[in-house]
């Protein structure tokens, strides 16, 4: 070696050395404890594995000074206390078979690694014996095993969360976010056990307040997991969900989706379940946002709450240390259940519409303090009757006059064949028109109440099904024009259509470059009438921008024609502004409920909104 290079001694450098148990246990607890909530998550899962019928959870300050879990479940004996609070002890498996999971728990680190980080005191009773047994771990060192009072069941208190490791205290979110995320646990947790008891009480100077109560609920899987989402989530989503049941390949799909006028701003209302374990997967919240995909805006998001269960060697839940993740054998069995549960479910929906919609306009309608007073006739005289005239009538609602009533006249039959009345139109699911209000909104009255119809909305959703209909069968029929139509697209817009006109020609829109930044349309779909292109190829560049780029994959593909579609059917709806007669009003009531998803138009806006008549009274005082 040249003389001034350094010289290595290599008895010098890094010592490898074993480290021990308090350190190996705290780098576990690094894992599967990130903050409160995840020792919440352990304990309540432990619990609902124990076989608890009610489980209470109390937490102080957001679960940094406190959190004890209680439960009724099978107990834990005394002389097995220690091994309870060991890593890597587990009752949960035996080992043989890492793959046949069946239970919440079953590594086997979670107590030891909330004793090695905090103040942990466990306490448990089984069955049969006179009285429980206690043990304390602070900071991984393990106490004495001593007697306790208490019933059958196991508490674990957890006090001074990271008291051991306070570096990480400097991690947690406010008191507040933190009870948030624990609420969020509990209320997941909740959704999977129907059968359960849950509470969760905050502590504040001594007191414990309920802040959530579930009682276990009854009856059979589908009506108690129906009463336990009504709890949790709300009774409105349960009256505007619909009940998904579907199987493939040896996967099962229950639950339950909200109609996609059902939807909210942030995806923060999605729960998603493998084999009653709550899970954040990618995978599933990517096919549950594909099946809505065809109904909702890119920034609308849908509700669910869904539930897939498999044998457990067809999915790996061990693919996170806090199993928040799951990883299938099959993704696309998977992710194709999903997509074509829902889709089938939202299709067989038909022309429904969710309820809260009217409930939200009855409460506009409502007068406002301070308004001017209603003066209510007085009907003791025949004079307050009398009608009055109503010179400031929209001329498309007087128009219609005596004939605004639209019902068909009986077709005439040959001499002496019977013909059973055809029912009533107000028995209509949509009921019969009776007028047009703004030239844009249908009233149509039913046997129960009264319907308002958007005419452009749902004449685009009409539209739209019917091109996605001819797209599946044969192809979308064209229209040669006689001249073509010349369009300036700015920006390298022409480039962009041309280098999709393949795509576009499958969907009876033909166009040709015709130099510079211009295209020349040749051919529009049929099926619209007369089109103009100079305001719908605008359209269809934003829809293919939206909707990602191109490439071979097939879903990707159908996606982006979907997205293409929808741009064209609303250029051809029927616009607002447009008057239209009673026939054409009934027609497009009748196809609104012969149609899937007519209940709201392409972006996931309503079509219609139903008033009862009930509530209709009482908004008047009559009821």
């Amino acid at each position: 070696m040249p003389d001034g290079d350094p010289k290595i001694d290599t008895n010098t450098g890094p010592v490898i050395r074993q480290l021990d148990d308090t350190v190996i246990s705290r780098i576990a607890a690094g894992e599967v404890v990130e903050r409160p909530a995840s020792a919440v998550k352990e304990l309540v899962e432990n619990a609902i594995d124990a076989g608890a019928t009610r489980i209470d959870v109390e937490v102080a300050d957001g679960g940094k000074s406190l959190i004890r879990v209680s439960d009724d479940g099978c107990g834990i004996p005394s002389e097995d206390l220690p091994l309870a609070l060991a890593r890597h002890a587990t009752s949960k498996i035996d080992g043989s078979d890492l793959l046949a999971i069946r239970s919440f728990g079953f590594r086997g680190e979670a107590l030891a690694a909330l004793g090695a980080v905090g103040r942990l005191t466990l306490t448990s009773r089984v069955m049969g014996r006179d009285a429980g047994a206690s043990i304390a771990s602070a900071g991984g060192t393990l106490g004495a095993v001593r007697p306790a009072a208490r019933g059958c069941g196991t508490t674990v208190e957890l006090r001074d969360l990271f008291y051991a490791t306070p570096a990480r205290l400097k991690f947690l979110r406010t008191d507040r976010a933190e009870m948030q995320a624990v609420s969020d646990i509990v209320r997941r947790l909740a959704m999977a056990e129907p059968g359960i008891a849950f509470t969760l009480s905050q502590v504040t100077d001594g007191e414990a307040r309920v802040s959530f109560r579930a009682d276990a609920e009854t009856g059979d899987l589908w009506g108690a997991l129906r009463g336990r989402l009504g709890r949790i989530m709300g009774s409105d989503f349960t009256e505007n969900a619909l009940a998904i049941d579907a199987e493939r390949e040896g996967l099962h799909l229950g639950g339950f989706a909200a109609l996609p006028t059902f939807s909210r701003g942030a995806a923060t209302h999605q729960y998603l379940f493998v084999n009653g374990r709550p899970v954040r997967d990618k995978l599933l919240t990517g096919a549950l946002r594909a099946a809505y995909s065809d109904v909702l805006s890119r920034d609308r998001h849908p509700v669910a709450a869904l539930f897939i269960s498999c044998d457990p060697e067809l999915v790996d839940v061990n693919v996170h240390p806090a199993k928040a993740e799951v990883r299938f054998r099959d993704p696309g069995t998977a992710r194709g259940l999903v997509v074509s549960g829902l889709r089938h479910a939202l299709a067989e929906a038909g022309h429904r519409s969710s309820s809260h919609l009217g409930g939200a306009a009855l409460g506009a309608m409502r007068p406002e303090a301070g308004a001017p007073p209603v003066y209510q006739r007085d009907y003791t005289t025949r004079a307050s009757w009398a009608p009055q005239p109503a010179p400031d009538l929209q001329p498309g609602f007087a128009e219609m006059g005596p004939s605004a009533r639209f019902d068909p006249a009986p077709a005439p039959t040959p001499a002496g064949e019977v013909v059973e009345p055809a029912a009533p139109i107000e028995d209509y699911p949509l009921g019969a028109a009776r007028a047009q209000l703004h030239e844009n909104y249908i009233v149509a009255q039913t046997r129960s109440g009264v319907v308002i119809v958007d005419q452009h909305a749902a004449h685009e959703r009409l539209v739209y099904e019917r091109l996605k209909g001819q797209m599946a069968a044969n192809g979308i029929a064209s229209q040669a024009l006689l001249v073509p139509q010349i369009v300036e697209l700015p920006n390298g817009g022409a480039d962009t259509l041309l280098a999709e006109s393949d795509a576009l020609a499958q969907l009876g829109l033909v166009i040709e470059p015709f130099g510079g930044g211009a295209v020349a349309v040749r051919e529009t779909p049929a099926l619209l009438g007369q089109v103009d292109a100079a305001k719908l190829l605008p359209d269809l560049l934003d829809a293919l921008e939206e909707a990602g780029a191109g490439g071979g994959d097939a879903g990707l593909l159908g996606a982006r024609l979907d997205a293409v579609l929808s741009r064209v059917a609303c250029h051809g709806s029927v616009r607002s502004g447009r008057r239209m007669g009673a026939e054409e009003m009934n027609a497009l009531l009748r196809e609104m409920e012969a149609t899937p998803h007519s209940g709201q138009c392409n972006h996931g806006r309503p079509t219609y909104v139903e008033l009862k008549l009930s509530d209709i009274e009482r908004l008047f005082g009559r009821a």
